[in-house]
């Protein structure tokens, strides 16, 4: 029985080696050219969903125009641009535009908003460029002159009886950021706009060495020289394309769309890293299919010499081939981020004198819990910290999960100083005996930045600011504390 084994083995090692080189020179070179088709396809498929955000982005400024321009010819028998009839035009505007702010001014800069007041921009920096010209245009401004938010402000001619004035239609520009990031398609760490000579109108996710009002060219040449030169050349004739550049020490991949509008040109970009993920998921199926021609040649030469042997692969494969799925979903019985932030600006709305305290909490090193001890606790932190919290102020509070690992806590009406300090030390004695889990008692401890209202801050936005600058402070300091936006507090 030995000897027939050995001479079934002696028969079939020597063929079945020889015809396992030839699948295995084959198989590599379908694998290279499949990676490299799949390279193209990754490619591709980041300049369509840049494309796909240009094209959505110059939709939604030309319908500013395309809304405005009709409506603004109302006004052409109208005496004023302050009328009761100019109002009702601007509301019109504002209803199908998507415009966050509509104005109507005369010649002069003067007129009203879309709340009916009475306004004056002739003082403000992009008025007199705008007053130039007697076409519908767009201008790009970093500050609104309304919230000090970056926007495109469409400027719509206005014929009136007494002469030309202008319909100022405001576009968001932080809305647009945001669609871009989260399209279905790349999630985008880079998103710029430049203007035609490459300056960097609009930088976000770059981190420190993009800054607005620099010109992308001379951020980027530093060891990119022939990349900027080919790149400048493409933008320059308004062509779309994708570059591989570093920066710093990542390597990452633009992608650079003409928007259509005052040739301007969006600029996306994402690390090599997430390029070289979605390669490997396009070409998963060729992987796949060699596992597979693999196993069946295996398995093929493992029952001619052997059943046990057979079965032994056979399990190796289907146990390589299971995997598995982490469930993400985080529930705290919190308020979320949307409605956090809504009761705090109702609040702050209705009682803007009533000194409260606004708190942004970062559960230190969450990663690292994720990473240590799964995914399923790092729920369980959550869900215990939401629940241990939710019962330590009162039911008026607000209290909600803005992020994956972040907290907004809103005390309202806490007039007395040392209110505010009992208040903080509440909060940050709270991390210190904080323990999660049903099994394993785990202490999680949080980094927590503190701004007052309204004295640090009269709107969400400021306070936030305020807020956040705090945690940063407390980060700063090595985590696992809480710091005053202002650090008087703590002195008193």
């Amino acid at each position: 029985m030995d000897d027939n084994r050995k001479t079934i083995v002696g028969q079939w090692l020597v063929p079945a080696g020889i015809l396992l080189m030839v699948l295995a020179i084959m198989l590599f070179n379908f694998i290279t050219k499949s990676r490299l088709s799949a390279n193209d396809t990754v490619t591709r498929n980041m300049a369509d969903a840049a494309g796909a955000c240009a094209d959505n982005f110059r939709e939604q400024l030309t319908l500013l125009t395309t809304i405005g321009e009709p409506i603004a010819e109302l006004m052409e028998d109208k005496t004023s641009v302050e009328s009761v009839y100019a109002l009702k035009t601007i509301r019109l505007a504002m209803r199908y535009s998507g415009a966050y702010a509509v104005y109507m001014l005369d010649e002069e800069g003067k007129g009203i908003d879309n709340a009916g007041e009475k306004i004056s921009m002739a003082e403000w920096e992009y008025f007199e460029e705008m007053n130039a010209v007697k076409e519908s245009t767009y201008h790009f401004v970093p500050d609104d002159g309304i919230k000090g938010h970056k926007a495109v402000v469409a400027n719509v001619p206005v014929r009136y009886e007494e002469g030309l004035g202008h319909m100022l239609l405001f576009y968001p520009l932080n809305n647009f950021e945001a669609v871009v990031k989260k399209n279905d398609f790349v999630a985008w760490n880079i998103v710029a706009l430049i203007d035609e000579n490459g300056t960097l109108l609009l930088a976000s996710g770059t981190g420190n060495s993009w800054k607005e009002g620099d010109n992308l060219y001379d951020v980027l040449r530093a060891g990119n020289e022939d990349a900027v030169k080919k790149m400048k050349t493409r933008i320059t004739n308004r062509v779309s394309s994708v570059s591989a550049v570093k920066m710093g020490d990542t390597e990452s991949a633009l992608t650079y769309v003409p928007v259509g509008i005052n040739n301007w040109t969006l600029v996306t970009g994402i690390s090599q890293d997430y390029i070289d993920r979605q390669v490997a998921q396009q070409w998963m199926d060729v992987r796949n299919m060699m596992i597979q021609l693999v196993i069946v040649t295996v398995v093929f030469i493992c029952i001619i010499i052997g059943i046990n042997i057979a079965s032994k692969v056979l399990n190796n494969r289907r146990q390589e081939q299971l995997e598995e799925k982490a469930d993400t979903d985080l529930l705290t019985g919190l308020n979320n981020k949307l409605a956090t932030e809504r009761k705090i600006k109702e609040y702050m709305a209705k009682n803007p004198q009533s000194r409260s305290m606004m708190f942004i909490l970062d559960i230190d090193n969450f990663k690292k819990i994720n990473d240590t001890m799964g995914h399923a606790f790092g729920d369980e932190v959550l869900r215990s910290l939401g629940q241990q919290i939710g019962s330590l102020f009162r039911a008026s509070d607000i209290i909600g999960r803005v992020g994956g690992d972040e907290f907004f806590i809103f005390l309202k009406n806490i007039s007395a100083d040392d209110s505010i300090r009992k208040e903080a030390k509440k909060v940050e004695n709270f991390f210190h005996d904080f323990k999660a889990g049903e099994y394993t008692k785990y202490s999680a401890t949080a980094s927590i930045g503190v701004a007052i209202f309204p004295e640090e801050g009269a709107d969400f936005e400021s306070l936030y600011k305020a807020a956040d600058q705090a945690l940063y402070k407390a980060k700063e300091r090595g985590k696992n504390q809480l710091a005053f936006y202002k650090d008087s507090w703590m002195e008193k």
